[in-house]
């Protein structure tokens, strides 16, 4: 019988365009001494991020198969990745509904026995090799060759890495049951925690979700198929869960009213960043007085736009706290329509409008941003800010999009959801994030301290 042998792998793929000139990275890494054992990169065509991220997953199961052709059944792989899509699919807690997708994680799903690999989300800083070498392998397309493992300088974008032991597989992925009871027991474990802003009664996680992501056309050529997913043994009880520990809790305020506010006119980060109101200001006193009444905000983080600025003033000063600015918080750019109402860019863009209501991926009329684009930039915000932030509570003061973005996000919801949900000015969400990369949402739009 081969000895036992655990190794870690980190992927990553990426998109030029999304889709566009796409490229996938791969690292097999010794937890035992934290050093890389073998990196594999390719330039791919034109794909989609997600495509590439699900290419670059399958190298590095392939990679460290390679390595240990003997071991059989006694390797063990942890997955890390960057990808919460391809870590929620591959451990089974979210369906596979693209069809691009599902052949894609068949091969990955077959490379080695599906008890044998675990997945981990880590944040995109904790990523960097594998992302070093994605790039390279995008840099050499663009230069019309493949990547070469000699010319590669990725491992020193390596974080720093010590020895660690592989968490224990607990079935196999595909069984969603297990998975479903593995997130139920994270959540319940960090209920009641001493910095949880908004105590709600246990969270009810479902067995399946659909992506976070939004899913861009696929690319050409992908075949169709459904892979057949191996049933496991669901896990009884919630003792043998992982000990998540206390979340970060994101309390997300919208920032007050301001001239704009009430006429419901786009107001986004490339117009004339108006000031508070009177109406917005004494929004934000008693934004500012709810939360020093209930003293749990240990940070305060805003958007760079004005109106944020001056509501998280208010709250800072109650609460004796500095204000960290962070551009990934801003408001969508809205381009042409800055100043406009709904009605407004109808009459004028029609087309445009239409276009954007349709999909993520349109950006508004003169050069605004896209949903898509926006939902990256948040996303990076939020992990950087979840990453230092276990067990603490961080306000964040910013705007209608971000907001629902990070809820978005969170439940696993598709883009469109971002027009099913109402935020007032001055308003208070709140989502909890934990170390596997599971999230709570625990309070939307809630108003009540403005009454």
């Amino acid at each position: 019988m081969s000895a036992a042998r655990q190794v870690v792998v980190e992927a990553d793929g990426g998109s030029r365009g999304n889709p566009g000139p796409a490229g996938y990275g791969a690292v097999v890494i010794d937890p035992a001494t934290g050093e890389p054992l073998a990196e594999t990169a390719e330039y791919i065509g034109v794909a989609t991020n997600n495509v590439a991220e699900y290419r670059g997953l399958i190298a590095g199961l392939t990679a460290a198969k390679a390595l240990f052709p003997d071991a059989g059944d006694a390797l063990r792989v942890h997955v890390r990745m960057d990808s919460k899509l391809v870590v929620e699919q591959m451990s089974g807690r979210w369906k596979i509904k693209h069809p691009d997708m599902k052949p894609l994680a068949a091969r990955a799903a077959a490379v080695l026995p599906p008890s044998s690999v675990t997945y981990e989300w880590i944040p995109r800083a904790q990523n960097k090799h594998a992302d070093r070498l994605a790039n390279e392998a995008m840099d050499a397309g663009r230069d019309g060759r493949q990547w070469e493992a000699s010319a590669s300088t990725a491992v020193l974008d390596a974080p720093a890495r010590t020895p660690s032991t592989l968490p224990p597989v607990q079935g196999p992925p595909g069984d969603q049951v297990a998975g479903a009871a593995k997130a139920r027991a994270a959540l319940a474990a960090a209920r009641g925690a001493a910095d949880t802003l908004f105590p709600v009664p246990e969270p009810g996680v479902p067995d399946t979700a659909v992506p976070a992501a939004p899913v861009s056309a696929p690319a050409p050529g992908q075949p169709a198929g459904a892979p057949q997913q191996k049933a496991g043994v669901p896990q009884t009880g919630w003792g043998s869960a992982p000990d998540l520990g206390a979340p970060a809790t994101l309390v997300l305020l919208r920032h007050g009213e301001t001239a704009l506010t009430p006429e419901k006119r786009f107001s986004g980060s490339g117009g004339t960043d108006p000031e508070l109101s009177a109406t917005g200001r004494g929004q934000a006193e008693r934004a500012a007085g709810h939360f020093a009444a209930l003293g749990t905000v240990h940070e305060i983080v805003s958007s760079p736009l004005r109106r944020c600025r001056e509501t998280a003033a208010a709250v800072a000063g109650r609460l004796g706290l500095d204000v960290r600015i962070d551009e990934g918080l801003r408001e969508t750019d809205f381009g042409a329509w800055e100043g406009l109402t709904f009605g407004e860019v109808r009459e004028r863009y029609a087309d445009d409008l239409t276009a954007w209501l349709a999909s993520p991926d349109t950006a508004p009329t003169g050069g605004g941003e896209s949903f898509a684009e926006v939902a990256e930039r948040v996303a990076a915000a939020r992990d950087r800010i979840v990453a230092r932030s276990a067990g603490r509570t961080v306000l964040l003061v910013t705007h209608v999009t971000p907001i629902k973005t990070v809820v978005r996000l969170a439940l696993g919801a598709p883009p469109e959801a971002l027009f099913r949900m109402e935020l007032s000015a001055a308003s208070i969400s709140t989502v909890a994030h934990y170390a596997d990369g599971n999230a709570s949402v625990r309070l939307l739009n809630d108003t009540s301290h403005l009454r």
